[in-house]
């Protein structure tokens, strides 16, 4: 089932989703960066704290957390590439599962969406 997008609407969303892909991937390596100078800190300190002490089991919690951040940070960037590279082959705003439109307001809160509502929830 063919569905064409205003060109405005289109556009609209392609211009959301390249501002998303920019924010995500500067925050993946503004995050990158960050343990990367807390690792030559660490390196450059005469100790590093023990993983068995509070402050070490503290400084492992923040580092689990901050990848966890950061993969699902990594996997909505994924998100949005698959959306713009719908776009090129004239794809997006089509449901991958059943080949209906998703309607334009789902597309505007979530444009890097590739599921209907009744394909989304018959995943879950």
């Amino acid at each position: 089932m063919a569905r064409q997008l205003a060109s405005g609407t289109l556009g609209r969303l392609r211009k959301k989703l390249e501002e998303e892909r920019d924010r995500l991937a500067d925050l993946l390596d503004e995050h990158e960066q960050e343990r990367e100078e807390a690792r030559l800190a660490e390196t450059a300190s005469e100790r590093s704290p023990d993983p068995m002490t509070a402050e070490g089991g503290s400084m492992a919690f923040e580092y689990e957390k901050e990848l966890s951040i950061d993969q699902n940070t990594a996997d909505l960037l994924v998100k949005v590439e698959h959306a713009l590279a719908r776009i090129e082959r004239g794809e997006y705003g089509i449901c991958e599962a059943c080949a209906k439109p998703i309607p334009v307001a789902r597309l505007e809160a979530l444009p890097y969406v590739t599921l209907c509502v009744d394909c989304a929830r018959d995943r879950r």
